[in-house]
């Protein structure tokens, strides 16, 4: 089956993603570990929360949610939040400060061919991936019956070479004033067919990867991903409750005629959302929120 979508169809090529909320138990515990693990520092604050990033750019916003419980973790949700960094420079420096803040939140590192990668989890189970991207150029494309697909692995990458190589006092110091922003968000789900349904059928994104049923990889303008979905904690997975974890994900279109189109495209599909005028908000198949908004 093709999975592709006509082109008139598709989201925009200069899409970006935006501003990831989390609904956290511990407010203080965890604007601590984003500000002083890895470098964000407050943006704005609003209805109690606290948008955390660098510079002006929001990263993630912390919203006040006590009294929920922590999803399981065989739940469709969040399986990271990945904050791309423009140099390996830069890089090398937030994963040092992150590791150095909490060593046990690291979970692993990899290279996988278009970008390097280290990971972490928050203190309340949330997944974040710290990375750069390779240029563009140096990324290999493969074609199969479902179109091009970018060639990815996991590769070994060693934090402590990585360091050698790329961690300077420089870096280090100005920590929090290296540009980084959501690159990409992972989510989990119960099937990555209905996943591809929904993201590539419906919303328009293009997809590049799909590894045999465990992890689709979907993305526009030839990215190598602007998210992902797996299975491999959540396979069967239903719709979520309403739990700490991922509150929802913003994505950030060019103009209004890109959110009308897929307002649009969802009435067509049967999917139910908001139009605001301004902005787009709709759930995915298990209940994950997503919001689209002209930049």
């Amino acid at each position: 089956m093709n999975l592709q979508v006509n082109s008139a169809d598709l989201l925009p090529a200069d899409l970006s993603m935006g501003t990831v909320m989390l609904k956290v138990g511990d407010l203080p515990k965890l604007s601590a570990y984003y500000q002083s693990a890895l470098g964000l520092e407050v943006v704005a604050e609003a209805d109690g929360g606290l948008f955390l990033g660098r510079g002006n750019v929001p990263v993630v916003h912390l919203a006040p949610a006590g009294g929920l419980q922590v999803a399981a973790r065989g739940e469709a949700g969040l399986f990271h939040t990945a904050i791309l960094f423009e140099t390996q420079a830069d890089l090398a420096a937030t994963v040092a400060l992150a590791a150095q803040y909490d060593p046990a939140a690291f979970v692993g590192s990899a290279d996988h061919l278009v970008s390097e990668a280290f990971y972490f989890t928050d203190p309340e189970g949330n997944g974040i991936e710290l990375y750069w991207d390779r240029p563009r150029e140096n990324w290999d494309w493969d074609q199969d019956v479902n179109g091009r697909t970018v060639r990815m692995a996991s590769l070994a990458l060693p934090p402590q070479d990585y360091f050698r190589k790329h961690l300077s006092q420089t870096a280090l110091d100005g920590v929090s004033d290296a540009g980084a922003g959501v690159g990409h968000v992972h989510l989990q789900v119960g099937d990555t067919a209905t996943a591809a349904a929904f993201y590539v059928d419906t919303l328009g994104f293009e997809r590049t990867a799909d590894f045999h049923g465990q992890a689709l990889f979907v993305s526009a303008g030839g990215y190598h991903h602007h998210m992902a979905m797996n299975v491999w904690n959540s396979r069967g997975a239903g719709p979520r409750r309403d739990t700490l974890g991922l509150g929802e994900v913003l994505i950030s279109v060019p103009d209004q005629d890109a959110v009308g189109a897929l307002a649009e495209r969802l009435a067509f599909a049967g999917v139910a959302s908001h139009h605001t005028g301004a902005e787009l908000r709709f759930e995915d198949p298990w209940r994950n929120r997503l919001r689209v908004a002209a930049a």
